[in-house]
């Protein structure tokens, strides 16, 4: 009788990111249709699990050497598979530690016929000395997509494919629906990032304020500002306050779970949202808003992840214009809407074969249920 196939997920993340969350559950949900899960989360927080959907079969674990041991027991024995996680790969010595760590276990399960899968990755810095680092596991790994074009040519191994969280959200039949009419969406939703370290992430200048409040009372649209980043929640209630928007904040109290509905509930009645966070962007997009890559630098990770989606020109540049310019760019890009619902649905079409080809590498058979998932 042959032996059931267990697979070994890494899902831990940032945990105070409700992104996390969006792009590491449809990559489990794909895993598990071909076989035993068995996810490393690390200390993870009320919540955070549960956001991941993680099922009761799953084999679930904090440490990570427990996780690892498993990895290698299984893989000895010929029945394993591994994936490694979604999201940004940080190119430092500290952030290439995962990809040097797991060498000797994804070339056991290589050497034993094991398949190791690699999606919804990209880079974070572009420098020669990390990439030799990462290049071995690459090597080593039998199905790679990565999330940008970018990151594709640097690393090598295979090609782009959207976002993971493009899988997530309302269901197309909605999305479709949401193209034709918007008039019933009133909402502009603002969240931008504050970046913890020497050089904080400077705060939006007076003239991009006044164009935000101008755009919103021009288009009749009441401006929520939304933390979906924990660390972002001084920003946003500063935010909240100069622009008299509501806000929804995190509090410490709620989860992931929790706040990813209560973010959606908002995004639904969105027409455009404007961040300088990729996955506050995916998120509004995926309950049929309009993207806008609000940029305070010169940052291309926003444009170059949407261009993969197929969603081109649409950043505004925030910084060193005048209130008008701003007013008239926000106009030009958030009458794209339709455009990009459009290029979200081919997105979800091309997912979905890069999920049928995950669950058939690592040697099970994809689903006949779409893959969707409607959260709130």
């Amino acid at each position: 009788m042959t032996r059931p196939l267990d697979v070994f997920a890494v899902a831990r993340g940032q945990y105070e990111n409700v992104g996390d969350v969006l792009l590491r559950r449809p990559l489990l949900r794909w895993a598990r249709q071909a076989g035993r899960l068995h996810v490393y989360v690390g200390a993870s927080p009320a919540g955070y699990d549960e956001g991941l959907d993680l099922q009761p079969d799953d084999v679930v674990y904090r440490s990570f050497g427990r996780w690892y041991a498993a990895l290698l027991r299984a893989a000895a024995a010929g029945r394993a598979a591994s994936v490694f996680k979604p999201g940004e790969i940080q190119l430092t010595l500290v952030g290439t530690k995962e990809h040097v760590a797991m060498l000797p276990a994804v070339a056991l399960v290589r050497a034993r016929g094991g398949a190791v899968v690699r999606v919804g990755a990209g880079a974070r810095g572009f420098a020669p000395l990390p990439r030799l680092l990462v290049r071995p596991s690459v090597a080593l790994t039998t199905y790679t997509r990565w999330r940008d074009e970018r990151t594709a040519a640097y690393l090598g191994g295979g090609p782009a494919a959207p976002d993971l969280g493009v899988a997530e959200g309302s269901d197309d039949a909605t999305l479709r629906a949401a193209r034709d009419d918007g008039t019933d969406r009133d909402v502009l939703v603002l969240s931008l990032r504050t970046d913890v370290g020497p050089v904080p992430r400077p705060y939006p200048p007076p003239a991009a304020l006044d164009a935000v409040a101008r755009y919103a009372a021009a288009e009749g649209l009441r401006i929520h500002v939304v933390t979906q980043v924990r660390v972002d929640g001084e920003r946003s209630q500063r935010l909240a306050a100069d622009l008299g928007a509501e806000l929804l904040d995190w509090p410490a109290d709620l989860g992931h779970d929790v706040q990813e509905e209560r973010l959606r509930a908002v995004y639904r009645g969105a027409r455009v949202v404007l961040s300088d966070r990729l996955h506050v962007l995916i998120a509004a997009l995926t309950e049929g808003a309009a993207p806008v890559p609000f940029q305070l630098d010169g940052s291309d990770k926003a444009a170059r992840h949407l261009d993969t989606i197929g969603v081109h020109d649409v950043t505004v540049r925030a910084d060193g214009r005048t209130a008008d310019e701003l007013v008239a760019a926000l106009r030009h890009v958030s009458a794209q809407r339709s455009t990009a619902l459009d290029a979200l649905l081919h997105a979800r079409e091309r997912l979905r074969g890069v999920q049928a080809d995950v669950v058939r590498v690592l040697g099970g058979r994809p689903s006949l249920v779409p893959d969707r998932v409607s959260v709130g």
